[in-house]
């Protein structure tokens, strides 16, 4: 069935700061009413002054601001907002709000909140797609202190990785080089994710040594059109954390590119995804690649895209959200191919 074209007419951004400035750019050029939240630590700050209208969440940290869906939503609904963009952080991957935003009326600029909830645990998205066809390294998934058998551990091979099925950033990973040193890595594993994220479910899978960290940005109309728009390398890393994107990749190949745009399809396909999202890979030195996860918001690097493409991501999830088809112009930078 064909989604109904809504046009979204006041945008609220449940964001702060850069995320919150560029959304409202793209917004504004659309002729859509912007309007800002704030802490009251960021009473002062610019994108409160840029946007047609702000309205201030009383408190001064996240968990009392920004991360208040209800506060979010009795702010749309003060100044008629008819959608909500999570930016990216703070609200941005969680499915119950999501779910809030839509059971409230309004459109929830990015994928459904069944796609966020699929993708967000490491554990329950690698069965996904292997179970998809995209590749994946292979795994074991720890339940509560239980330790795997030395048969299974030894059937991955050394070194091994430990990591976090919730979250990201680094957090709750362990490099384990030997048998000996797993039991300590699995329970620091463990109690630093269930800090961090509320969730001490951890899991063991090969370890790549020197892997290419390739990630691709795809795009998903609510009309079941899926395209993916190129690479970015973001292999120099510090402490798990990107600090450098590059894009193209100086090591994907067109045979590969194409290997990474249809794995990234699937990945997307296999959730129903819609909206922008980045399906990310680990390439190791033999060529292949391995699905590692997808971050089902906008990209911090999207500017890397916009910058080989020529597209503006916001303005397309934008249209996206309203129920409007791909348009010309990505069908155009997709066979054009990456600019750089």
């Amino acid at each position: 069935m064909t989604s109904p074209i809504t046009p979204i007419r006041t945008l609220l951004v449940a964001n702060r700061g850069e995320i919150a400035r560029r959304i409202m750019r793209s917004a504004r050029a659309m002729g859509i009413t912007c309007v800002a939240v704030y802490s009251d630590a960021d009473a002062e700050s610019p994108h409160v002054a840029e946007a047609d209208l702000a309205v201030r969440l009383p408190g001064v940290s996240p968990a009392d601001t920004y991360l208040r869906v209800d506060l979010i939503l009795e702010a749309a609904s003060r100044c008629a907002a008819d959608a909500v963009h999570p930016g990216y952080g703070f609200l941005s991957e969680s499915g119950t709000a999501a779910r809030a935003v839509t059971g409230a009326g309004l459109i929830w600029v990015g994928p459904s909140a069944d796609a966020i909830d699929a993708m967000g645990s490491k554990v329950g998205s690698k069965e996904l797609m292997r179970t998809a066809g995209v590749p994946t390294l292979p795994s074991i998934t720890v339940v509560d202190e239980e330790l795997p058998t030395p048969g299974d551990v030894e059937a991955l091979g050394w070194p091994l990785l430990v990591k976090a099925s919730a979250g990201g950033g680094g957090r709750g990973m362990r490099v384990v080089a030997g048998p000996d040193d797993l039991a300590e890595a699995l329970a620091g594993a463990r109690r630093e994710a269930l800090s961090a994220f509320g969730d001490g479910t951890v899991f063991l899978e090969r370890y790549v040594i020197d892997p290419r960290h390739i990630e691709v940005q795809v795009l998903a109309d609510q009309h079941g059109e899926t395209v993916a728009l190129f690479e970015r390398e973001c292999s120099i890393q510090r402490r798990h954390q990107k600090i450098i994107e590059e894009a193209p990749s100086p090591v994907v190949t067109p045979a590969l590119r194409a290997r990474l745009t249809q794995a990234a399809l699937n990945a997307a396909q296999a959730v129903g995804y819609v909206n922008a999202g980045t399906v990310e890979f680990v390439l190791d030195g033999e060529g292949d690649l391995y699905f590692l996860e997808m971050n089902t918001r906008l990209q911090v690097e999207h500017p890397v895209t916009e910058a080989i493409t020529g597209l503006d991501l916001v303005r397309l999830q934008l249209l996206i959200a309203s129920g409007a088809a791909l348009p010309p112009e990505v069908h155009a930078a997709v066979d054009a191919g990456p600019v750089g």
